[in-house]
């Protein structure tokens, strides 16, 4: 480690995850404020939805930085979600500094950038679990926790001013079926030794009690499953759920059935864990060619799409477009997940056309088939009696989320709590906690292939569009003033009517009104198009909102021949 002087500070910053769940970006800076070493910790996703028309992927403005670039040291990556790691391939570019990560992360970061066309160019460090990291002024010691995905850690970030614990996600599961337990060993130590700050999940806070163990889950799905011998079988979990995938796999063994995978994730990750050692006892895998020459009563199928996603194996199947595998009536699909806040639209509608079909659903709210991954407030209270931190900063959670994470660390009796917005340079030593600085945070949106601000005009006209239409109006003026060709004008996402008439009309108000307002111009302002365009567009604006009451996005062109 560096020499520590009396102008050095540990700063916490967070530019995505906190006022929100997903989209996980946070950095630790250590020195003096003019050269300050930075490591970032997770660079994550979200994904788009209504409000966000054409925009799947979306990211944490990284302009900091960007603009910090030279001091960035390295990326650690706590897990392999999306949001904690799925924004790295496609924001490296623009970092380019070395990756850190556990095997089974590792497995998964290759893959991406392999997808990027950049493998070859990101230096990559591989860090075996319970392994230690050392970068410029940080040493990082991997805490083992347990969480729905294999290889969860827990980073004590070190530094001459103190040790600030960064849990990413995690739960307390005493029997997580893959990968070890929450190394409660490790935790008591660093909390003996004295832990300067936590930044720690949130996503549970409201939830009381534990999050419930995947042995448990386990065995009530081998129950489940048995009781629909000799009919058809799915179940639809979420593909990073190794453990979960595991349960089933197992469960599916116990009853005779052998396992079809259905989904690229589903293959993805399965790979992912076989090549770390995971799933060695679960038996052969069934190909869809194979599993359609086998009766049904003695496969299962192992989905995705438990969130409703319209491209998603389970949503292709439901909806008669998968190539080869059907469902009948009589046949049950399992899910065996929680709803996402926002989903339900999709799942629900996916539900409803299983159900229209005679399939049965059995989903968690039925039985005991699915555990959270995020810490309840039980456990919650353990972890903080464990590291006993003289700061708590909730992370991983919406504002509300973040505010009763506060307050319930100082009931337990920690001494400063402070929930963060993105964008608050937060001190921790000395002298923290405290805001020392706001610096630029947002998103960023994935259109295509580009990469651009969630405020990019285009995208702003794009969501106008979606609201309200669009108008388009072209017109052919002279030399004296007088029109030759149009006003033309054209329509985009606007009711028809029967017949069209409800369509018709509005054009021929929105002629009527262009006509009118080219004919009000003096004489020399007929003859600029820059002032045509300006005036037609404002007659037609207000003769749209006369006639349907909407704010249409309006582009009038206006051309000049002699």
């Amino acid at each position: 480690m560096t020499k520590q002087n009396s102008e050095d500070e540990y700063v916490f910053l967070p530019l995505g995850g906190s006022g929100e769940i997903g989209m996980n970006l946070n950095l630790f800076g250590f020195g003096p404020e003019r050269d300050r070493k930075w490591i970032i910790v997770d660079m994550g996703v979200t994904f788009g939805g209504p409000d966000t028309p054409g925009i799947d992927i979306i990211m944490p403005d990284i302009d900091f930085i960007e603009q910090n670039r030279r001091n960035i040291l390295g990326i650690i990556l706590t897990h392999a979600h999306e949001d904690h790691m799925g924004a790295l391939a496609r924001l490296w570019d623009r970092i380019r500094c070395p990756v850190w990560a556990t095997p089974f992360t590792m497995y998964l970061v290759k893959d991406r950038l392999a997808e990027a066309g950049i493998l070859d160019d990101v230096p990559l460090n591989l860090v075996e679990l319970g392994g230690n990291i050392k970068i410029g002024p940080f040493e990082i010691d991997l805490i083992t926790l347990t969480h729905s995905i294999p290889e969860p850690n827990a980073l004590a970030i070190k530094t001459k001013l103190g040790t600030v614990l960064h849990t990413g996600d995690w739960k307390i599961d005493p029997a997580p079926q893959i990968g070890d337990p929450v190394d409660e060993k490790a935790l008591r130590q660093l909390g003996k030794e004295g832990v300067l700050a936590m930044i720690c999940d949130s996503t549970n806070v409201f939830t009381p009690g534990e999050a419930g163990s995947e042995e448990g889950v386990r065995e009530e799905l081998t129950k489940l499953i048995a009781e629909y011998d000799g009919r058809g079988v799915a179940v639809a979990s979420f593909a990073s759920n190794v453990a979960r995938l595991e349960s089933v796999m197992m469960a599916a063994r116990a009853n005779n059935r052998s396992v079809c995978l259905m989904g690229r994730s589903m293959k993805r990750m399965t790979a992912a864990a076989k090549s770390i050692g995971l799933l060695e006892n679960v038996g052969a895998l069934l190909s869809e060619d194979e599993a359609q020459a086998m009766p049904t009563a003695h496969v299962l199928y192992l989905c995705t799409g438990s969130q409703g996603e319209p491209r998603a194996a389970l949503s292709r199947i439901a909806n008669g477009e998968h190539r080869s595998v059907k469902f009948s009536k009589g046949d049950v699909v399992i899910f065996s997940s929680k709803i996402i806040p926002g989903n339900e639209k999709g799942i629900f509608a996916l539900q409803n056309a299983l159900a229209d079909d005679g399939v049965e659903i059995v989903t968690e709210k039925m039985r005991d088939i699915h555990v959270s991954g995020h810490p309840c407030r039980d456990e919650l209270a353990q972890m903080y009696d464990w590291v006993e931190p003289e700061i708590a900063i909730p992370v991983h959670g919406e504002r509300r989320h973040l505010l009763e994470h506060a307050k319930l660390a100082k009931s337990l009796g920690v001494k400063h709590a402070y929930p963060p917005r993105n964008g608050e340079m937060i001190l921790l030593a000395p002298k923290g906690p405290q805001v020392v600085d706001i610096v630029a945070s947002g998103r960023l949106h994935q259109d295509g292939k580009d990469i651009v601000s969630a405020s990019d005009e285009g995208l702003r006209l794009r969501r106008k569009m979606g609201f309200a239409g669009h108008v388009s109006v072209s017109l052919v003026v002279d030399s004296k003033g007088k029109i030759v060709s149009g006003p033309e004008p054209r329509a985009s996402g606007f009711p028809e009517g029967k017949n069209g008439e409800l369509l018709d009309g509005l054009l021929d108000d929105v002629a009527d009104a262009a006509e009118d307002a080219f004919y009000a111009l003096s004489p020399r302002a007929k003859r600029d198009e820059d002032v045509i365009e300006t005036k037609v567009t404002a007659k037609v604006k207000r003769a749209i909102r006369d006639r349907t009451g909407k704010r249409t996005l309006v582009e009038v062109v206006a051309h000049k021949v002699k």
